[in-house]
């Protein structure tokens, strides 16, 4: 398989980008992959790159977003982050890939026993670590499904994977609410962005339907949370 081209970009739709990567991940936990020659595509991508989508996802090294969504050079790019946290500077990445690159697809994702949300849970302070993990404190405060506070921690796993869920869905809201021009772009039908959540027991990435914003109705239902 070859690298993408502005053209094969031009074709894809951000509903079509969504059923990319679950085929691709379908691949990955049933051990398949694409037949592809990455030298070929180094070739293919020297004078451009033509990604479909953007994955803001954990520096976790089990959760490499070309892996487990078996894309190859020039398909994705890739954001890492520990928590999938977002600040100013992955919003602007992201706008880059969007509307500078073609973009077709913005992809929050999240995946279980998170060791940056463990330390939020367990409101752990290290270094510049801790500027990073306050952004993932208001995800801790709005589970409230766990209400004993001595199960408000790292040692509950059930808390743990809530709070990472909530997480996901807090960044997705938070890429809308703080981008003029993705917002725009969503309202146009131009892009999507979705909310998923990795499971590294498996390998499978269950996306959260209900948090894509796809649409100007999307938009304005998000800003009223």
């Amino acid at each position: 398989m070859r690298a993408h081209t502005l053209e094969t970009q031009n074709s894809i739709t951000p509903t079509t980008a969504l059923q990319i990567l679950k085929e691709g991940n379908g691949r990955f936990i049933n051990n398949l992959k694409v037949n592809r020659n990455l030298l070929q595509q180094v070739n293919d991508t020297r004078d451009g790159q033509w990604p479909f989508a953007v994955i803001l996802s954990c520096i976790d090294s089990r959760t490499s977003s070309e892996l487990i969504f078996d894309q190859g050079l020039g398909d994705i790019f890739s954001i890492r982050i520990a928590g999938n946290v977002v600040n100013t500077d992955i919003i602007g990445s992201i706008e880059f890939a969007c509307k500078v690159a073609g973009s077709k697809l913005i992809v929050v994702l999240g995946h279980s026993h998170c060791g940056a949300i463990k330390g939020a849970c367990d409101h752990l302070e290290l270094g510049n670590l801790t500027e990073l993990l306050s952004k993932i404190q208001p995800a801790v405060y709005q589970e409230t499904q766990t209400t004993l506070p001595e199960n408000r921690n790292s040692k509950n796993e059930e808390f743990v994977e809530n709070v990472a869920t909530l997480n996901v869905r807090r960044s997705v809201k938070t890429v809308v609410d703080r981008s003029y021009i993705l917002e725009q772009m969503i309202e146009k039908g131009e892009i999507a962005i979705i909310g998923a959540k990795l499971q590294i027991e498996t390998g499978e990435v269950e996306f959260y339907e209900d948090s894509m914003i796809c649409n100007k109705a999307d938009v304005r239902a998000q800003m009223s949370y």
